[in-house]
């Protein structure tokens, strides 16, 4: 239960964000758990909490809230990660979670990080979600590595691209940038 100097649980530090830390459970584009994660819970450094703790202010105002998929990621993960991005027999996921990407470019690509902002703990991905927690359509699942998932696709409605910029400037009014690759992602 106990975190190194900075670190905290986004549960304890930002409440009323909800999440599910996708890569604690099978619920993500492995399919299984990601080395490193526990427990379901999601940890971030003190500087993301707090940033997150503004963002939801702003969600709120709107009638939406935060649903936090990922914060700190250990690095054991990121390198899972990677070796299962490089073990082209595992595609049980890919309907899911890449089907139009070939598994060996997910890496090229930038859908999976060799090294990655997660690990300093500054980096979230997310969703706007109503008042109940159903998650606003944004026009594909998070962890959908596809051109579709890219900010400014043109492969999704004008609906969702609205949505996805509603999310896009509450995080960034809230101190966070945005990865142009991922509407869910945003680093300090």
């Amino acid at each position: 239960d106990r975190l190194p100097a900075g670190f905290v649980y986004r549960d304890r530090a930002a409440p009323g964000v909800r999440w599910d830390a996708r890569y604690a459970t099978s619920n993500n584009f492995m399919g299984r758990p990601a080395d490193g994660y526990r427990v379901n819970r999601v940890v971030c450094s003190l500087a993301c909490a707090e940033a997150l703790i503004s963002a939801q202010r702003a969600a709120k105002e709107k009638g939406l809230g935060l649903f936090v998929f990922d914060a700190y990621r250990p690095k054991r993960a990121v390198r899972d990660f990677c070796a299962w991005a490089r073990d082209e027999n595992d595609t049980l996921r890919k309907a899911l979670h890449y089907p139009n990407t070939e598994k060996r470019d997910l890496i090229p690509q930038g859908y999976i990080a060799e090294r990655s902002g997660h690990s300093r703990g500054s980096s979230t991905d997310l969703t706007l979600c109503d008042a109940n927690g159903a998650f606003l359509d944004m026009g594909g699942r998070f962890d959908l590595m596809d051109p579709s998932s890219w900010h400014f696709s043109p492969l999704v409605t004008r609906a969702q691209t609205e949505n996805r910029e509603l999310l896009r400037s509450i995080m960034l009014e809230s101190g966070f940038s945005d990865y142009d690759k991922e509407w869910w992602h945003y680093l300090l």
